[in-house]
């Protein structure tokens, strides 16, 4: 597979349905030899390959971002809405929203110093100043209230919204990134049908199934379904 160039990158994009321009493109490009160089050192991701980065990580956040931008749409808000990535990692899907909606403020949270740090480097580099890195433990920020929190390869579902609930704004929700979906996850949660749904993510040009978790933000009380 051929490394990705503009012309790639606008072409997943079409696929998706994401609108992008020649900057977003060379943003994300931008991205990808950043995470590249900074692996070599910090091994923020197991893939090597720049193609298989592309795809694996670039696109996959990518497909992501209509779903997501409608969702906050729906909210009508008088604000600039707020997203919450936790244990971003390398900055996925993070940093590739914030280059895909420059219109959202996306903050990106690791306990791993040196990933904070990466995710800084990159706001910086590709001047993003909607996108913020904190490197704290996600059970302790302390920042304003987020609209949508979501994980890529953070935790199961159970942890990931319990260690979140605080930092969520009222109404808003969570959206985890997944291959198959989770159903024994799903299950170890213990919530009604009616607070969440699985949404199939296809992803251009990956053999590999992909979806997204979506749960609402008016859970049952914790007497009626305890966290184990």
């Amino acid at each position: 597979m051929p490394p990705p160039d503009r012309a790639a990158a606008l072409a997943a994009a079409e696929a998706i349905g994401v609108p992008l321009d020649d900057g977003q493109a060379d943003r994300l490009l931008a991205y990808l030899d950043l995470l590249q160089r900074w692996n070599a050192t910090y091994n923020l991701t197991a893939v090597r390959d720049p193609a298989a980065m592309w795809l694996q990580h670039v696109v996959d956040c990518m497909a992501a971002v209509p779903t997501v931008r409608r969702h906050l749409q729906a909210r009508s808000m008088a604000r600039r809405p707020r997203i919450l990535d936790v244990g971003s990692g390398g900055g996925l899907p993070g940093i590739v929203w914030a280059v895909l909606m420059p219109e959202v403020d996306i903050t990106c949270v690791d306990t791993v110093g040196k990933k904070a740090a990466f995710i800084r480097q990159a706001a910086g580099q590709l001047r993003l100043p909607n996108l913020q890195a904190r490197h704290a433990r996600v059970e302790a920020l302390t920042d304003a209230p987020f609209d949508l929190i979501t994980s890529r390869a953070f935790s199961s579902l159970p942890d990931f919204t319990r260690l979140t609930r605080h930092a969520l704004a009222e109404g808003g929700g969570w959206v985890a990134m997944k291959g198959k979906p989770p159903a024994d996850e799903l299950t170890e949660l213990g919530w009604p049908a009616g607070m969440f749904h699985v949404e199939p993510l296809q992803v251009p040009g990956l053999d590999a199934e992909r979806c997204l978790v979506w749960l609402k933000s008016d859970p049952p009380s914790p007497a009626s379904h305890p966290v184990r």
